[in-house]
C-alpha cells in the first residue's frame, strides 16, 4: 500500500487561507482605486446629457449651455450649502443606498416611497448676465406606477414659480403612464406656483389620462422634496436671500 501524505498543518492552511484574502483585498483595492478616475468621468458625463433635457425645456425663459451651470451641494437637514463636499464628484444615489450617509424617511413623510434620501444633494443653479440667482434647478425622484421615475424640476428665482418639470429615467407603461416624456404634458408646468399664499406646498396639474398612479406618484415625489423633509430648508434660505 502506498503511503499516503502527510496532513498539512493547520496553521499551515490559515496562513494560505490568510494570504490569499490578503492578495484578493489588494486586487480590489488596487482597482477601486485605479477605476475611479473613469467613474467619475462618466459620472460627470452622465450628469451633462441629463442636465441637457431639462435645459432644452427651460429654452423660453433662459437661454444656456451645460457648462453654464453651477453646481452646490446642499444639506438637506438645513438647507446651507456645503463647503466640503464636491459637487463634481458627489452621487446622491449611492449615498442614499449608505445607511451612514443617508436618513430613513418617515413612513408618514415617505410620499414618493423611496424610504431613504441622502443628507446631501446636488442643486444646480443658472446666473443672470451680472451675477444674480437666475433658475434654481432640483433633483427629483420617486416611484411611479411600475418604476422608478428620476428628474429635474426647475424653479424661478423666487424659488416659487415652477419653469419646468422634466423626467429623464422612468419605465412606466408605454402610451400611458411613459406620457410623462409627453412635451405636450410637460408644457403644462411651465408658470405655476408651487407654495400657496400659506406657504404650503399646492400643485394642481392635469392627471395623465389613463395613468392615475403614475400621475399620483408625480404629485406626491413633488410635494414631498418642495417640503420640509425635501429642499423645504433649502428654498426658503433661497427666498430670504441665502442663494
Amino acid at each position: 500500500m502506498a503511503d499516503r501524505p502527510a496532513p498539512v498543518p493547520a496553521f499551515k492552511v490559515l496562513q494560505i487561507a490568510l494570504g490569499v484574502a490578503l492578495l484578493c483585498a489588494l486586487l480590489v483595492s488596487f482597482t477601486a482605486v485605479s477605476l475611479r478616475p473613469y467613474y467619475q468621468a462618466n459620472l460627470e458625463a452622465e450628469r451633462m446629457a441629463r442636465l441637457g433635457s431639462i435645459l432644452d425645456a427651460l429654452q423660453q425663459v433662459t437661454v444656456s449651455k451645460p457648462e453654464d451651470i453651477e453646481a452646490r451641494v446642499v444639506n438637506l437637514e438645513d438647507g446651507a450649502y456645503s463647503e466640503v463636499i464636491d459637487p463634481d464628484q458627489y452621487d446622491a444615489r449611492r449615498e442614499a443606498s449608505d445607511p451612514g450617509k443617508s436618513v430613513a424617511i418617515p413612513p408618514e413623510l415617505d410620499l414618493p416611497g423611496i424610504k431613504r434620501r441622502a443628507k446631501h444633494a446636488v442643486v444646480y443653479l443658472l446666473r443672470d448676465a451680472d451675477g444674480r440667482l437666475d433658475v434654481i434647478i432640483l433633483p427629483v425622484r420617486g416611484v411611479g406606477y411600475q418604476s422608478a421615475l428620476y428628474g429635474y424640476l426647475a424653479l424661478a428665482n423666487d424659488a416659487n414659480e415652477i419653469l419646468a418639470l422634466k423626467f429623464y429615467q422612468q419605465g412606466e407603461t408605454p402610451g400611458l403612464g411613459s406620457q410623462i416624456l409627453n412635451p405636450g404634458w410637460e408644457a403644462q408646468w411651465s408658470g405655476k406656483l408651487a407654495f400657496d399664499v400659506t406657504g404650503e406646498v399646492s400643485i394642481q396639474f392635469d392627471a395623465i389620462s389613463g395613468a392615475t398612479r403614475t400621475s399620483i406618484g408625480v404629485d406626491r415625489l413633488i410635494r414631498f422634496w418642495l417640503g420640509d423633509f425635501g429642499f423645504g430648508p433649502y428654498l426658503k434660505r433661497v427666498r430670504e436671500g441665502g442663494a
